[in-house]
């Protein structure tokens, strides 16, 4: 049977993966977004893959965004059965040349990847004609250890301390949704992917690969698969679990 599933950052790069992922096994996929121009573009890209698309704009980080985001889905028509909670915004991602991060800009990578999955989720359960039954939040191997430094040239750039704090986060914000909405037959769990291919140059793939005990980092044929799973009745008995998808990094 055929699924209704919003992502929310899904002009990103797992976002886009996702999105077509679920497409092409049939499901109606809700693609969210902050730009118009961006969900125009995936829309154009992910034409033919089978399913249906629908886009909604809206940014997640206004106030009322999820109160937003219930009305953009009645007026699509289409409320959910599954959340994929996976926006992000790098430009939050900063530190100062003394490896320091602005008091804002930890408030908002905290928003972002905390309060408004939290509002999210309880918007779309709590609406009268709510069909919510599956969560997944896209965390982080980070969530779970601290960063290893050697891994990066400019650790105090690349590594920012901000976003693996609200990962960590985000994982028991997941372990406590799965706990409160558990009589509601909704399920919450979270991914924790590691680093994946991409955007990086050829050395640091090789310092990650020196690190990691698969070797490698992961393909974005690899991000599809856990996110399925959790959303699936496969599934059905696993809520408030955080999934490494991580290639062992977190093991060692």
């Amino acid at each position: 049977m055929s699924r209704s599933i919003l992502i929310t950052g899904a002009t990103g790069k797992i976002g886009r993966v996702l999105a077509r992922h679920f497409l092409t096994v049939g499901d109606t996929v809700i693609a969210a977004g902050r730009s118009f121009d961006a969900l125009a573009e995936l829309a154009i890209d992910l034409s033919g893959n089978g399913g249906t698309l629908h886009t909604l704009c809206a940014d997640l980080m206004a106030p009322g965004a999820a109160a937003t985001v219930v009305d953009g889905l009645r007026q699509i028509g289409c409320m959910p059965d599954g959340l994929v909670n996976n926006a992000r915004n790098v430009s939050f991602l900063r530190t100062g040349v003394d490896g320091r991060v602005a008091r804002q800009d930890f408030l908002d990578e905290f928003a972002l990847d905390v309060v408004t999955p939290y509002e999210l989720v309880m918007a779309l359960a709590d609406a009268p004609d709510s069909r919510l039954r599956a969560v997944v939040n896209i965390g982080s191997q980070y969530g779970t250890v601290a960063p290893n430094l050697r891994l990066y040239a400019d650790p105090v750039r690349q590594s920012p301390l901000q976003y693996g704090v609200a990962k960590a986060a985000l994982a028991h914000l997941t372990k406590e949704l799965a706990v409160r909405l558990a009589e509601r037959g909704i399920r919450v769990n979270c991914v924790a992917f590691g680093g994946v291919e991409g955007r990086v140059d050829e050395a640091f793939k090789q310092r990650y690969a020196a690190l990691c005990p698969i070797g490698r980092m992961l393909g974005e044929h690899e991000l599809a698969g856990p996110v399925d799973l959790l959303l699936s009745d496969a599934a059905s008995a696993v809520t408030g679990h955080v999934m490494m998808a991580d290639g062992g990094w977190s093991v060692w």
